[in-house]
């Protein structure tokens, strides 16, 4: 993983806890025991990270929701 795509990642965890008012670690243990991390946001970083940030939050949540992360 590149510089930029760490960053990138470390954006969207920061971010999704303020949104779900959760811990940045919980928010990386949902991310990365769903796969959500590995085979979702890194291998995206090209499309991601030209979403606006309220867009990219209802993208991950939405997904999250799918994955069975995060309560329907």
């Amino acid at each position: 993983m590149d510089v930029k795509t760490l960053e990138f990642v470390t954006y969207c965890i920061s971010k999704l806890a303020q949104t779900l008012k959760l811990s940045q670690r919980e928010i990386y243990r949902r991310l990365k025991q769903s796969g959500i991390l590995y085979d979702y946001i890194v291998p995206s970083y090209d499309v991601l990270h030209t979403f606006s940030s309220r867009y990219l939050m209802e993208d991950l949540t939405d997904y999250m929701r799918e994955k069975g992360v995060l309560p329907q």
